[in-house]
């Protein structure tokens, strides 16, 4: 299933439309394979019933004005703010508070416990907070002294 074979747009409601051999499929969500590591590779379109409808092996293989539709919907759809850096933990015992710096700008969450935090790399973690929320730290080594310190505290 390749989007080559499927027409994109938006309907009246602005919701994503998928038009494939004449059968129309009303919204459709894009799905990443791999968020983080090739959040650009490998997307799936699913229909209300989580059904797959058509596969994106790459974004950048995409027209313009489609890529443009898929990355609306998936900015839309993902929110995965960015740690940039660690400014202070209420304790050293979990659950604690974390105060942060994002891409997004600062805020705190919660975290429950020392498996809330998943390393997807040698050098990316991602963190759940206590609602479920996901930060990434894309780099670890791209964080300052400080934030390193602290974190080794919970690794």
């Amino acid at each position: 299933m390749n989007l080559s074979d499927c027409k994109l747009d938006r309907n009246a409601f602005g919701r994503l439309v998928v038009t494939k051999n004449g059968e129309i499929h009303e919204g459709v969500v894009p799905v990443r394979a791999f968020p983080v590591t090739a959040a650009n590779e490998g997307i799936a379109l699913v229909n209300v019933y989580g059904h797959e409808v058509a596969w994106i092996e790459n974004l950048a293989e995409l027209s313009g004005s489609d890529r443009t539709l898929i990355e609306q919907e998936l900015a839309n759809r993902e929110f995965m703010p960015e740690i940039r850096r660690i400014d202070k933990v209420s304790g050293f015992a979990t659950p604690s508070t974390w105060q942060v710096q994002t891409d997004r700008g600062a805020t705190s969450f919660t975290l429950k416990g020392e498996e809330d935090i998943r390393r997807l790399s040698s050098t990316t973690l991602l963190i759940t907070d206590s609602y479920g929320l996901h930060f990434l730290i894309r780099d670890r080594s791209q964080l300052d002294r400080h934030s390193n310190k602290l974190l080794d505290r919970f690794l």
